[in-house]
């Protein structure tokens, strides 16, 4: 118990170690607080901090704050039902709120038959809670009185005991009473240690003072009310939970312009004008004057025949007089309208046509490909290419004043009929760098082999670089030459030589070409590349029999010789570098077998790096590849076989020398260095 409370009051001081970040957490549990009381939500929780502690204290806020309004439902509706069967405990959220409903019927059940609140069941500390606080909320008020006796409402200590004395040693909470008798502050009661003080959930008890429409919200030692639905556009919460009116005017929050001036209104605002128009005139939106037409406004503003002139903020009347209409002008003594004839004006009304007058009016006679047109009196240009799609010209019409023309799109020439249209043979011009070829309307640039077309003009040739392609790697086996329209494939200097496909290498055969370099008494091997001379001698007490094999003479003695190899054999192998791990090299075993011959296989020299292992087979024994050999080296093995016929131990020798050659070597294209 003294480890916990250590860990705790470490972990506690590390919270409130400094101030600064004591505040943080503080407000990191106001957020969770709010954002349960605005969404109902804590799956959702803001990001406000980095902090691990700030995440925990966030979440854990919201929670409880969850938890008791969940809980308050449950109350209410064991409280105005009585029952909880309208509950489900299907989530977590139904469970806490049917919970707390089933614990506040054992607490009412309790307080109707007299059983004291605080009596201790095993249904665990909330329920406890929630049990015992509607117990009391039933209970009479002396019963209420006596197990609510342990909270001193709004009291100081120094109203209970003398100052400067502690006649209770400092062992309770809050206030001590008397001489060894502990109390609470009010919004505390007592715990059953009677000592420590608790909070009280005044919206658990209902006895919180909100009015319709809030939700009571526990706080520490007290607690306070909270709309349910906000106040609207235009209005903002007061401390009392009261709508108050916004003055966008005096905040000024509002959009009235230079020329207006905001007054506030309930839940808005308007803006009045700051200048005021006369008599004859209108304000718009902008506050600008502007004149009114009492013409237009006004029926009849005049008396019968008198016409109305609007002007400049009112208006005038004047009388009627002789009105002649279009086509027609008073004569010289006004007294009646005679013709207009406006063929002969200075203006020429036809622009260059006929022009023939009418009573009233006049016509125009139009020239070839001109219409008149009788609401604008004007001859109008035809627009054939409109009228007649498609039948004028081959390709394109354009129309012409009085006429048209045709014209071709790209690739072709006018006819000459002066209406189709001839292929243009573009290739006569020598458009491409190489081949052209002509097609209708336009041409084709074509690239002999070893060539691509360039992607920007169509018409230049470019040499492909075969070495440069992505599949150009394997082009050729070495390396890559390019060459204008073409390519071609080289061999290491010394030991190669290009073969008959022009791209592979193929290893020049020192030992056949007879070009190798090596004396009478030594033997040439080829490899991978290059060859090796060869030669040697057979041991004491052996004789040579062919070019690679030496056999052990008669023994004069019992001791060393029987147990010398009865048969030494040289042999010469050759493979490339990295092939693969397990694979079989080399195979020994005796010419024929019997039954019951036991054979064994093993390497005894020249194995130091374990790059080889010898197995036994059933005819014998086979030597493979036992680690990758990533570079060229040579190795000097000794294979030794033991073959035991007949109670008889034979040994037989294998001496290998192996060169592993570099694999087909490969030069990256480079054609910088072409």
């Amino acid at each position: 118990m003294a480890l916990r409370v250590a860990l705790l009051c470490s972990l506690f001081g590390l919270l409130l170690g400094q101030g600064e970040k004591h505040t943080a957490v503080d407000d990191c549990c106001k957020n969770g607080q709010k954002h349960a009381n605005d969404n109902n939500d804590c799956a959702s929780l803001p990001l406000i901090s980095s902090s691990m502690t700030c995440r925990i204290a966030q979440e854990q806020c919201c929670v409880s704050v969850l938890e008791d309004n969940m809980c308050s439902t449950g109350i209410n509706v064991a409280k105005d039902q009585g029952v909880c069967d309208s509950l489900l405990a299907g989530t977590c959220e139904t469970k806490t709120t049917k919970m707390c409903c089933d614990c506040c019927l054992l607490g009412k059940e309790a307080q109707g038959l007299n059983i004291p609140c605080d009596h201790n069941l095993s249904v665990g500390y909330q329920c406890s809670l929630v049990s015992r606080a509607c117990c009391m909320d039933g209970a009479s008020d002396n019963q209420t009185a006596a197990l609510g006796q342990s909270e001193l409402p709004n009291q100081d200590s120094s109203s209970v005991v003398a100052v400067g004395v502690d006649p209770c040693k400092g062992k309770c909470d809050h206030v001590c009473v008397g001489s060894d008798s502990c109390a609470c502050t009010k919004g505390y009661k007592l715990k059953p240690d009677g000592r420590s003080c608790e909070d009280i959930n005044e919206c658990l008890l209902g006895s919180s003072n909100c009015r319709g429409g809030e939700r009571c919200i526990n706080t520490e030692g007290s607690f306070r009310c909270m709309r349910e639905v906000s106040c609207g556009t235009g209005y903002e919460l007061t401390e009392n939970n009261d709508c108050k009116d916004i003055d966008e005017c005096e905040t000024g929050i509002h959009n009235c312009g230079e020329q207006f001036t905001c007054q506030n209104t309930q839940g808005s605002f308007r803006c009045a004008p700051k200048n005021t128009c006369g008599s004859g005139f209108i304000q718009d939106a902008l506050g600008s004057c502007i004149d009114i037409n009492e013409c237009v406004s006004q029926s009849s503003p005049c008396h019968r025949g008198q016409i109305c002139v609007n002007t400049v903020g009112s208006f005038i009347c004047q009388r009627n007089s002789v009105n002649c209409g279009r086509g027609y002008h008073l004569n010289e003594e006004g007294t009646r309208c005679v013709d207009i004839d406006e063929c002969k004006g200075a203006e020429q009304v036809c622009s260059g046509h006929a022009c023939i007058n009418q009573l009233g009016s006049y016509r125009c006679e139009c020239e070839t490909g001109y219409n008149f047109n009788s609401i604008t009196r004007l001859c109008e240009d035809i627009n054939e290419c409109r009228h007649y799609p498609g039948r004028l010209c081959g390709h394109k019409c354009d129309n012409t004043p009085g006429s048209y023309k045709c014209s071709c799109t790209t690739g072709f020439q006018l006819a000459r009929d002066g209406r189709n249209c001839d292929d243009v043979n573009e290739c006569e011009s020598n458009p491409c760098s190489q081949e052209c070829a002509n097609v209708y309307g336009s041409y084709q640039c074509y690239c002999r082999r070893g060539y691509q077309l360039n992607d920007i003009d169509a018409m230049t040739c470019e040499d492909i670089d075969e070495c440069a392609l992505p599949t150009g790697g394997h082009i050729c086996s070495y390396r890559c030459h390019n060459s204008p329209g073409s390519f071609h494939c080289s061999c290491p200097a010394n030991g190669y030589t290009l073969a008959v496909n022009g791209r592979s290498c193929q290893d020049v055969d020192e030992c056949v070409t007879g070009i190798h370099t090596c004396t009478e008494n030594e033997s040439c091997f080829n490899i991978q590349g290059g060859y090796r001379c060869l030669s040697f001698d057979c041991p004491n007490n052996y004789r040579r029999v062919g070019q690679t094999r030496c056999e052990r003479l008669l023994c004069n003695d019992t001791v060393v010789c029987p147990i010398l190899p009865l048969r030494i054999t040289y042999y010469y192998l050759t493979f490339p570098t990295n092939i693969p791990v397990f694979t079989n090299i080399f195979r020994m075993g005796p010419s024929h077998t019997m039954p019951g011959d036991d054979i064994q296989v093993a390497l005894t020299a020249g194995n130091e790096g374990g790059f080889f292992k010898a197995e036994r087979t059933p005819t014998g024994g086979v030597m493979s590849v036992g680690r990758l050999i990533d570079k060229p080296q040579d190795f000097k093995l000794d294979l030794e076989m033991k073959l035991r016929r007949y109670s008889t131990v034979s040994i037989y020798l294998a001496k290998i020398l192996v060169f592993v050659t570099q694999e087909e070597p490969k030069v990256p294209y480079n054609p910088l260095q072409e």
